[in-house]
């Protein structure tokens, strides 16, 4: 029997500010990134090149609806960082992914670092959609 596939039902998204969970219900879509950049040298008297790697972070994104108000608690922390009124504030993201197996791994990205973002909505009928984008060092997997 084929072994069946990881879906978007099977995975949670938390962020936790201070170690408070900021909860989000409505995520549409996320994704995460091990950020790695790939470096080439040509030597004379060699035939080919020599390569290496070099880890450079992580990077998320995620879209969501608006639930309740709780996205202006959060963008208001954000700027309220980003201004350094609140300069301690550390914002970490965890990802539990729920295999079918029933294996299950937590991506712990450490110490997020946010660009902007904000609320738009497409037409009359449209739900408000949130649009997020974050940058880290370090993130661990559990």
């Amino acid at each position: 029997m084929p072994e069946q596939r990881i879906k978007g039902q099977e995975t949670e998204i938390n962020v936790l500010v201070d170690g408070v969970v900021q909860t989000f219900t409505d995520v549409q879509s996320f994704e995460f990134m091990h950020e790695q950049e790939t470096k080439e040298e040509g030597y004379l008297g060699e035939k080919g090149n020599r390569y290496d790697d070099i880890y450079k972070g992580w990077s998320a994104s995620f879209k969501m609806h608006n639930s309740s108000g709780a996205l202006f608690d959060f963008l208001g922390i954000l700027k309220d960082r980003a201004q350094r009124r609140t300069p301690g504030v550390v914002i970490n993201i965890k990802s539990t992914l729920n295999f079918p197996s029933g294996e299950r791994k937590r991506v712990i990205m450490t110490d997020a670092f946010f660009e902007g973002s904000g609320v738009g909505f497409g037409s009359r009928d449209d739900y408000g959609e949130s649009s997020f984008s974050c940058k880290g060092t370090d993130y661990r997997v559990l």
